[in-house]
């Protein structure tokens, strides 16, 4: 996991005596830290603390969420069980913000719209991932559907991949979005021949891409507005 800490981001003024447990009723868990979070859904033993803040403080809340259910398992008192406790809650809290980010699409060809549907699921991987955003007629979503997922050298995927579930999902038109591990949002040569390869191929068909968004840690690229591919508005 990436250098960084488990931050103790309570506020002091909002700090109360007691369990985190405690903590949480009387203040809700905003307020808790970052470890007590991890000790409340470990179901851990106050005692415990040290021992996991050790074990998780070089990766931080950025590097659990990126950390395997086999990496978490070899921390010292995590273990297996537990390791799969915590990559249920960090794949639950993906959950609800994707399905929160769902619930206003209307702007989604816009790029910050791409940005904050995409960040929670694709910012903290360490490997690409390849996402097709299909939008109905009046440019909300109407699906998003992963095309590809590859390891730490990229993807491999081809221009019929993306329009068979475009065609699938009836789409009016669609949006790419993947990530760069790397921290680095600039597109590659490779991400700009392959997105003018798909936007020749969309026009044919009948379906354009509005955009296609590179997603990294921080920060984000739109291949549309670095003038990679031609507005199809």
């Amino acid at each position: 996991m990436s250098k960084g800490t488990i931050a103790d981001s309570a506020s002091p003024s909002l700090r109360v005596a007691g369990t985190p447990e405690d903590r949480a009723v009387v203040t809700g868990p905003e307020s808790l830290s970052d470890t007590d979070l991890v000790v409340l859904v470990l179901g851990a033993a106050r005692r415990e603390l040290p021992a996991l803040a050790a074990a998780l403080g070089d990766g931080g809340v950025a590097g659990l969420a990126r950390a395997g259910i086999g990496e978490l398992a070899q921390c010292k008192g995590i273990g297996r069980v537990r390791a799969v406790r915590l990559a249920a809650s960090v794949e639950l809290g993906r959950r609800a913000i994707t399905a929160a980010s769902l619930e206003a699409t209307s702007a989604m060809p816009n790029k910050d719209a791409v940005v904050a549907w995409a960040r929670p699921r694709l910012a903290a991987l360490d490997h690409e991932e390849l996402w097709v955003l299909a939008l109905d007629g009046r440019q909300g979503l109407r699906a998003a559907r992963r095309v590809a997922s590859g390891g730490i050298h990229g993807l491999h995927v081809g221009v019929r991949d993306i329009l068979r579930i475009v065609l699938k999902e009836a789409a009016s038109a669609f949006v790419l979005v993947h990530n760069h591990p790397s921290g680095d949002p600039a597109p590659s040569n490779e991400d700009i021949a392959f997105t003018r390869s798909v936007a020749e191929a969309a026009l044919v068909v009948g379906t354009p891409i509005l955009d296609h968004v590179i997603i990294a840690r921080q920060h984000a690229s739109s291949l549309l507005e670095l003038g990679q591919i031609a507005s199809a508005t």
